[in-house]
């Protein structure tokens, strides 16, 4: 499974950027449909809420691709 480490430079990103950030869609209004169609885990568990607060450390996969997000300057 392919892996993008994402840096984090506040202390957190909403779950929709964060899928628009590393390029997995166009908008974040592409990356709520990603999340209401069940194709998103954090941490390994299903995640439903299009806004979850996503922190350093934790890990988002979205159908085959794995973000890493690690803490950056600010984070």
């Amino acid at each position: 499974m392919p892996t993008i480490t994402f840096t984090l430079e506040a202390e957190y990103v909403e779950l929709n950027q964060l899928l628009k950030l590393v390029g997995i869609c166009d908008s974040g209004g592409a990356g709520k449909l990603l999340v209401a169609e069940g194709r998103v885990t954090v941490d390994g568990q299903p995640e439903r809420r299009k806004t979850a607060k996503i922190r350093a450390g934790q890990t988002v996969i979205c159908d085959d691709l794995r973000i890493t997000v690690v803490a950056g300057t600010a984070g």
